[in-house]
């Protein structure tokens, strides 16, 4: 019996952006992998060590929504492989920070002064 994720697909490929400026965001076959490798191995781990809520702020971003929102050229999030992170205030998100050092990472960043976590798998 497989364990019951705290993260969803759908939850990653979200976007109040996208919505609003009409871009499919729907993500390919393999950024779907990608996402579900970043659930299991990084994001239930952390949310479960965490002991509450984590908020997906951005997980994949199709070409066109990485553009819109001012992305890097080679994000993580066009793979879907990067999500930022919220536990709800720079306390959290610091503990939070703390706890994803331990977990698999290839970028792990404290952005803004901890207004939220970035990691990528």
């Amino acid at each position: 019996m497989k364990n019951e994720s705290f993260f969803s697909i759908e939850e990653l490929s979200a976007s109040t952006t996208a919505k609003r400026l009409g871009i499919d965001n729907t993500p390919s076959a393999e950024a779907v992998k990608n996402m579900r490798r970043l659930i299991n191995r990084v994001l239930d781990p952390a949310r479960k060590a965490l002991g509450m809520p984590i908020t997906v702020n951005s997980g994949f971003r199709s070409p066109a929504l990485n553009a819109a929102v001012g992305g890097a050229a080679r994000s993580y999030h066009l793979s879907g492989r990067a999500a930022d992170l919220n536990a709800g205030s720079r306390k959290l998100n610091l503990r939070l920070y703390d706890i994803l050092k331990s977990l698999p990472h290839v970028e792990l960043i404290n952005e803004q002064n901890a207004t939220w976590i970035h990691v990528a798998l």
